[in-house]
């Protein structure tokens, strides 16, 4: 049985926040606390859809070119981006692929994607508003299925990447790019509390070894990585996910 490749690239920032493997939104209903993080997650991009689209690192030319190369993308391709927020990555990938889908729940960051498409002039790309649990594509729609800063963002990290694999046709490609904890459990406790505290839709990086496992536990073949780092100043990520001004105070002090 063929399966999809799979690549992913991780990004590190200075100080806490140290991983990387993809963003912003998803969503599903099947249990009161998925619920609330649902809404945790439209309440957090509503507010963010515009500092987040604008923020440095998370336009940085150099980054998504990366994640295309990565992807292996050809004009061949049908691409789906999940969670795609502002849709950088979508047009990114429209600048080679044959057509792309964008899809996130946060209907502002849709409209945030839908602005800047037309803005660059890309036509060969789609939108839809929907949850990641389960996607609304049938299976094998897709020859390549990415995803950007968002697995911190899933409380079911594997079941979505079961769905990103199940809307892929077999032999193609899965791309994850998201931050990456540290090994050391101290560290990483520090990365995910700050991060809960600057935006309370984040629910844990994973190391890299908790990633690896992933792609295993859905019977992935070892994926190809790819490491890069970003720089965030505090302050910018301050401004740009609003959280309580004493949260802010404690963010401050870690660093």
């Amino acid at each position: 049985m063929n399966h999809p490749r799979s690549a992913w690239g991780k990004a590190r920032y200075a100080n806490p926040r140290s991983r990387e493997t993809m963003l912003s939104s998803l969503g599903w209903g099947r249990t009161s606390s998925v619920a609330s993080h649902r809404d945790l997650i439209l309440e957090q991009f509503t507010r963010q859809a515009i500092p987040f689209s604008t923020a440095p690192g998370i336009r940085d030319e150099e980054a998504l070119a990366l994640l295309s190369e990565a992807s292996g993308a050809t004009p061949d391709d049908t691409v789906l981006d999940v969670a795609c927020g502002p849709g950088l990555v979508v047009c990114a990938f429209a600048r080679v692929a044959r057509r792309v889908t964008g899809i996130d729940l946060t209907p502002a960051m849709i409209a945030r994607a839908r602005a800047l498409a037309e803005e660059k002039g890309v036509r060969n790309v789609s939108w839809a508003i929907g949850e990641v649990l389960p996607l609304p594509f049938r299976d094998s729609a897709f020859t390549i299925v990415s995803s950007r800063f968002a697995f911190h963002h899933f409380p079911e990290p594997r079941a979505v990447l079961t769905e990103m694999v199940r809307a892929c046709v077999p032999g193609g490609r899965i791309v994850v790019v998201d931050l990456v904890a540290s090994p050391d459990r101290e560290k990483a406790a520090a990365l995910n509390r700050m991060e809960k505290l600057r935006d309370p839709s984040h629910v844990r990086a994973l190391s890299l070894a908790e990633l690896r496992a992933l792609f295993h536990e859905v019977a992935l073949p070892a994926p190809r990585e790819t490491f890069y780092s970003l720089r965030s100043e505090v302050e910018g990520l301050l401004e740009r996910s609003f959280p309580d001004p004493g949260d802010a105070e404690v963010i401050r002090r870690m660093f």
